[in-house]
């Protein structure tokens, strides 16, 4: 495996195919250095990676994606094992991690590689995604926020991003940024879930404080 290809912090190779027992998403949810983070401290996670997706361009750089001269979405592909996490725990830390009714943007960062989306590989995952997002919609409106934006399809291609990108945040001399904007609204049980995360898996994630995936340590999270 050559070095680009090693996860900084899992060890795993970013660009490998999901084996058998193993499941396969692309999530997006405003800039990527923080969502990745997210993600690859989940306990059941083999790899995580930030690329392209969802756009018309079959060669997208960071740059003309920025640009919005591609129509892709800034995202994190997610690996995981499917005897450890389930979709249903991806899908919890997807809902509660930024605020899915902002349209083409995120906080501060604003275009339509910023916007929320979800994209999976199999029905099974799509329709636990639209699950999902029809029970976290009546969550939040009885909060008093508009409908969500979120973007939710099956078998969009994955670029990967330029070496530099791959877990930002957990590399020296990084920025540590995130424009993400929870909404503090629990997601809850939904039609056909099956978390198998325990309980004290959340209590790592304080939404209720600014930019928490900053905060947070950079390592999975132990069982």
């Amino acid at each position: 495996m050559a070095e680009s290809n090693k996860h900084f912090v899992l060890g795993s190779n970013i660009e490998a195919a999901a084996d058998a027992g193993e499941g396969e998403a692309i999530f997006g949810c405003g800039c990527f250095w923080g969502a990745e983070k997210g993600f690859w401290r989940l306990p059941g996670v083999v790899t995580t990676a930030v690329g392209y997706a969802g756009g018309n361009n079959p060669s997208p750089s960071y740059e003309a994606v920025c640009g919005g001269r591609t129509g892709h979405a800034e995202v994190v592909r997610v690996v995981w094992n499917l005897e450890k996490i389930d979709i249903s725990d991806l899908l919890k830390l997807f809902w509660e991690c930024h605020d899915p009714t902002q349209g083409d943007r995120q906080g501060n960062d604003r275009g339509s590689q910023y916007r929320s989306v979800i994209y999976t590989n199999t029905q099974q995952d799509l329709l636990a995604a639209q699950a999902s997002r029809d029970a976290y919609q009546q969550k939040l409106s009885s909060k008093g926020y508009p409908a969500i934006t979120t973007e939710i399809k099956t078998d969009q291609i994955f670029y990967i991003a330029e070496p530099y990108h791959q877990q930002y945040l957990a590399k020296p001399g990084s920025r540590p940024y995130c424009s993400a904007q929870p909404t503090g609204v629990s997601l809850g049980p939904f039609q056909g879930c099956h978390y198998l995360l325990p309980e004290k898996v959340w209590s790592h994630f304080d939404w209720s404080v600014s930019h928490c995936v900053l905060r947070g340590e950079n390592r999975p999270i132990l069982l």
